[in-house]
């Protein structure tokens, strides 16, 4: 398993982007009204990988022992965070996308709105924190292994 690339989150908010774009473009009248705490999830397992990637990084830095398979683990939950993070995103800016036009004739529109722009700073949030968590799982050889690390200095 690599490390997440900027491209994969790239190509996953693009397919969020498009799928949440036709769905609210095309069937918003269908669809019930996107609630105000819709992004909340995201924020509480941006939390969760904040503080399991404090716990990690100290473990690393310190060279306690980690296990190999709750490393693994690890990075495999802030990759999976990390793409659910940017398919969230995308599906976010597809939905005001979708919404900006018709949020002068349609207060419910409006309305949705605020809830889309508090779910995609939630998605960014989770974003964030599972890169850092993924970060805070390599150890020093991976950095020096890694052909997309690029030392400053």
């Amino acid at each position: 398993m690599h490390f997440t690339r900027p491209r994969e989150l790239v190509i996953a908010g693009l397919i969020g982007l498009v799928v949440a774009y036709l769905l609210f473009r095309f069937a918003y009248g269908d669809l019930p009204r996107v609630p105000r705490p819709v992004g909340i999830t995201l924020f509480l397992l941006a939390v969760i990988e904040v503080a399991l990637a404090f716990t990690m990084r100290s473990r690393v830095r310190s060279g306690r022992l980690v296990n190999a398979v709750s490393a693994a683990r690890t990075v495999a939950l802030a990759k999976a965070s990390s793409l659910l993070g940017a398919i969230m995103l995308g599906a976010w800016a597809g939905i005001a996308g979708a919404l900006i036009p018709r949020a002068s004739e349609l207060a419910a529109a409006s309305s949705d709105l605020r809830s889309v722009a508090i779910g995609a700073v939630c998605a960014a949030m989770l974003i964030a924190a599972a890169l850092w968590l993924e970060h805070c799982c390599r150890t020093p050889e991976d950095d020096e292994s890694d052909p997309d690390h690029h030392p400053t200095g």
